[in-house]
């Protein structure tokens, strides 16, 4: 059992019969009252994103995971094949289970969590940033340079991202996985 102190982001806990990932967590102290913890909890099972508050004192059931590399093999009508580059053993995760997955390439490694006592696969984690070359990119237009404009851009997943007008295809950019922005152009 973990307190309210040992709440923090990335941490899996049991909640309403379901494992949930902390993804975002405030401590808040008011001058009145007793202490509590704001959490925005991921369902590793269903994706789905709850809102709950913790009160001072409450006990909370900790899941024990693991993380382990895998390789992207490729995807199909229900979700992402991967193997491990130890024992080339494959497995399967469901398409609402990785956010952004947009960005992963075949061949990629990314870090899979797994629920330690049994080894199911809950969710897939990619690395923060990834280079993406640029397949097309709309032509830059002459006087918008004054501020900072951006133009939409095709990468090699087929996702659509934000980019400077001075990005054109065939460069290869860095992209942050989190939120899909623009980081630089990769010489």
């Amino acid at each position: 059992m973990a307190g309210m102190g040992d709440i923090k982001k990335g941490l899996c806990i049991n909640f309403n019969d379901d494992i949930y990932k902390v993804i975002e967590f405030l401590h808040v102290k008011p001058g009145k009252g007793p202490a509590f913890v704001r959490t925005k909890l991921k369902s590793l099972t269903s994706g789905k994103v709850v809102d709950n508050t913790f009160s001072a004192g409450s006990k909370i059931e900790e899941v024990k995971v693991i993380t382990r590399k895998y390789q992207y093999l490729y995807d199909d009508d229900h979700g992402f094949h991967f193997m491990n580059n130890d024992d080339f053993s494959q497995i399967y995760i469901d398409k609402n289970l990785i956010e952004n997955s947009q960005f992963m390439k075949s061949g990629e490694e990314v870090m899979i969590i797994l629920k330690e006592d049994d080894d199911t696969p809950l969710s897939a984690e990619l690395p923060p940033s990834v280079i993406m070359e640029v397949i097309e990119a709309e032509p830059g237009v002459k006087g918008n340079t004054a501020t900072n404009a951006l133009k939409n851009a095709t990468i090699e997943t087929g996702a659509r991202v934000l980019v400077p007008l001075f990005i054109e295809a065939g460069e290869k950019i860095k992209i942050n996985t989190e939120d899909g922005s623009y980081i630089e152009r990769i010489k």
